[in-house]
């Protein structure tokens, strides 16, 4: 197993460095996406437009092997734009009925702006996303393996667009926050993307390679600290049973059970790519953010005063350093 590791774990790393040949200045999102990844999770995008979304999701395809599609989501998508839907065909003088696949048949789905396709829209990724299938016509469809979604979303824009539900919300393993890129990553955006030549994304894993990490990592061993500080972290986040003034306070409702799965699973992937054999509590504060942000609402009084869901869960993570 030792070798298994020491060999995934190099994959990683060389995964991780061609995407950052592509992607400029936003290590940290790029850290967020393969641990979502490898944790065999789905992704939640946010940021304003022009920070390179797209295009990451596409690198991160082409470097790990994966077929990709991409949906762009509008008001007048409907759920048989993205599942798939099943047409009479004749054929020698008999009549039958053949199932025609949507984009959604893919291993890496990029949905773009989710937030502007209809409540009905939206909801036809959830079976998708959580069970790895669709049904159409009372008939179950596969998708194909590893399946996962990382869903774009403008935080600004908000005329003409539907709110994911917390169900919805609550099938991402994260929320990854992209931010405008310091002035030294912008200046080399500028100079290598706007001349001859770009720099294209080089394949560095096959989507097997990754289906088999996915299952080392789940077999990585968790120390009974780390498991308390998740146990921790997640209780003191509800207002029914946290013992900090400020989510009593300030939050409305806390994270589920799911919270406490992701950052298990997400801390086990972070050890992974940092090759690392086992996670550490310090994993668990870095991981709370992403983990936690679309997991959590905050009440009336934050709002009014000001007060940031990252704020909150800093203050939470505060006892665990």
């Amino acid at each position: 197993m030792a070798a298994h590791v020491e060999r995934t774990v190099a994959q990683l790393a060389e995964a991780r460095s061609r995407v950052g040949r592509v992607i400029y200045g936003q290590e940290t999102v790029i850290e967020q996406c393969l641990i979502t990844l490898l944790a065999g999770g789905h992704g939640l995008l946010v940021g304003v437009p022009g920070l390179g979304k797209t295009l990451l999701v596409e690198t991160l395809g082409s470097v790990l092997g994966l077929s990709e599609k991409r949906i762009q989501f509008t008001p007048d998508l409907m759920p048989a734009d993205i599942l798939g839907s099943e047409v009479l065909e004749e054929s020698g003088g008999s009549r039958s009925f053949r199932f025609l696949p949507g984009p959604i048949f893919t291993q890496l789905l990029m949905a773009d702006e989710i937030n502007r396709a209809s409540p009905r829209t939206q909801s036809a990724l959830l079976q998708a996303m959580q069970e790895s299938r669709v049904s159409i016509a009372g008939a179950y469809h596969a998708l194909p393996q590893p399946f996962h979604v990382l869903a774009t979303q403008n935080p600004i824009e908000q005329e003409g667009t539907y709110p994911l539900p917390e169900a919805q919300l609550d099938r991402f393993l994260m929320q990854i926050n992209i931010d405008y890129p310091e002035a030294s990553a912008e200046r080399e955006v500028i100079i290598k993307t706007t001349g001859l030549t770009r720099a294209l994304p080089e394949q560095a894993m096959t989507a097997d390679e990754l289906a088999e990490a996915q299952k080392l990592v789940r077999r990585i061993p968790v120390g009974d600290s780390v498991v308390d500080a998740i146990l921790s972290l997640v209780r003191e986040g509800r207002p029914e049973s946290t013992s900090s003034e400020m989510v009593r306070n300030y939050v409305g409702w806390g994270p589920g059970p799911r919270a406490s799965q992701a950052l298990m699973l997400a801390a086990r992937a972070r050890a992974m790519l940092t090759g690392r054999l086992a996670p550490s509590i310090d994993d668990i504060v870095i991981l709370a953010r992403p983990v936690l942000r679309h997991r959590m609402a905050l009440g009336f009084a934050a709002r009014a005063e000001g007060i940031t869901i990252d704020q909150v869960i800093d203050s939470l993570t505060e006892t665990l350093r």
